[in-house]
């Protein structure tokens, strides 16, 4: 097995990955997880990883928010 079959196989992602699938940047990707409008990462030490299937699933939805953040901001 090749390096790149282990990649397609593996069921986790990385940030790169999950990036170069919305051909955006890795900071948009986090940026978004970080507010709740993408899958939440599984969090593995200081990694970020995401489920293959659930990201591909999603995208396939048409990206829709996935949780609503309220706001800190006092009414």
């Amino acid at each position: 097995m090749t390096d790149e079959t282990d990649a397609a196989s593996s069921p986790l992602i990385d940030v790169n990955e999950f990036a170069s699938k919305l051909a955006c940047s890795t900071k948009h990707v986090r940026r978004m997880a970080d507010v709740g409008r993408c899958p939440p990462p599984i969090r593995l030490g200081g990694l970020r990883r995401w489920n293959r299937k659930t990201v591909d699933d999603w995208i396939a939805a048409g990206c829709p928010v996935v949780r609503h953040v309220r706001s800190t901001s006092p009414k």
